[in-house]
């Protein structure tokens, strides 16, 4: 071999290694940011909802990020070794999207102090730990207007996932509203503990049915209420998480729309930045963090038209859905007339207010 040829060849390989090298350099330039999804993205409702938002990171950062998901990740041990793995793998950011998995969101933040976590629903932070929530107990409040002057029966079904305080906010939220507008309203609650089960959702929405319920409302992750509801006939349903709009005009008569767009958006490029810090957010109505799906046709005017203004008044905060004069279920006082609740009590929200029957599972 020539001295020009060994010269050559040499040259050549420096340049394929530099090559390398910068392919290698434009990879760990990109933002890794890692999703935790309870269900399918699939699902119609939250894990889609959330997913949604992955998608709408993509898009706004093109490659200068990279976003993995793992779905169907069973809240407890199984999801702590889920982010352990994407932390290894080089995630940057990671968000945790349903309520269970905030011990081990916590526990593996210990573990990867440089990686930024932030967790869905849940209440505990640490340095690189933030907390993200919606106040879906808005979009509750008037749901439970229409569904107060929708029934016939007088009776409303409610399918609860867990008996935590988001859930029990909610049932609280649209039994009030429900009942200003109808005093001869009933709630009966099933709980399913889980967040997607078609099955058992489907389940709870034939019980709920058969108890007299012509009005159906879900904090479950599924459209199978609303599939059930429409075999059964002259059942009212809402679209929850996600607009479920492929069962309007009825049973789907409106919903609650879980926009996490916005908030992902905003956290990814804190992260890229350098600017993130642990942080615990609550955005309802006015941020748009919650949206209320159309209103069909199949809810009359003259509802149509109170639920909104009670949109456009809890968005400029002329409203607040829990004001006073309110009991508990025990008959004892809570809010005092014109008294609104404070955001520490319905974090922690364990009762049910006056008028509900039944208890909250232990």
């Amino acid at each position: 071999m020539t001295i020009l040829r060994r010269t050559l060849l040499a040259g050549a390989a420096a340049v394929t290694a530099l090559g390398m090298a910068t392919a290698a350099g434009a990879q760990d330039d990109k933002t890794k940011v890692g999703f935790v999804f309870v269900g399918p993205v699939g699902d119609g409702g939250w894990t889609y909802e959330h997913n949604q938002g992955r998608l709408a990171v993509e898009e706004e950062f093109g490659d200068q990020v990279e976003t993995v998901f793992v779905e169907n990740v069973a809240e407890g041990p199984d999801s702590e070794r889920v982010m352990t793995q994407m932390a290894l793998n080089g995630a940057d950011l990671i968000f945790t999207t349903s309520f269970g998995y905030m011990d081990p969101t916590i526990n593996v933040a210990k573990k990867f102090p440089d990686v930024k976590f932030e967790h869905a629903t849940g209440y505990k932070t640490a340095e690189n730990v933030s907390t993200y929530s919606a106040r879906f107990y808005e979009g509750r409040a008037i749901q439970g207007l229409i569904a107060g002057s929708m029934t016939e029966s007088n009776i409303i079904g409610y399918i609860g996932s867990f008996p935590i305080p988001e859930v029990i906010r909610g049932i609280n939220s649209a039994y009030i509203q429900a009942k200003k507008v109808n005093p001869d309203v009933q709630f009966k609650i099933v709980w399913v503990y889980t967040w997607f089960d078609p099955a058992k959702e489907a389940d709870a929405a034939k019980v709920l049915i058969e108890q007299g319920a012509d009005v159906v409302l879900q904090h479950t992750d599924s459209t199978a209420p609303q599939a059930a509801a429409q075999t059964a006939g002259g059942v009212y349903t809402f679209g929850q998480a996600s607009d479920m709009y492929e069962y309007a005009p009825e049973p789907r008569i409106s919903s609650i729309i879980d926009n996490w767009a916005p908030y992902y958006i905003e956290r990814t490029k804190a992260v890229m930045d350098g600017t993130w810090e642990s942080v615990s957010r609550w955005d309802g109505i006015a941020e748009g963090m919650v949206g209320i799906g159309e209103i069909t046709s199949a809810v009359p005017d003259d509802v149509k038209a109170a639920a909104l203004e009670m949109k456009d008044k809890i968005a400029s905060g002329e409203m607040h859905p829990f004001t006073g004069p309110l009991k508990k279920q025990d008959g004892s006082d809570w809010l005092a007339e014109g008294e609104t609740a404070d955001d520490g009590t319905l974090a922690g929200m364990n009762f049910y207010v006056e008028g509900i029957e039944g208890e909250i599972p232990q």
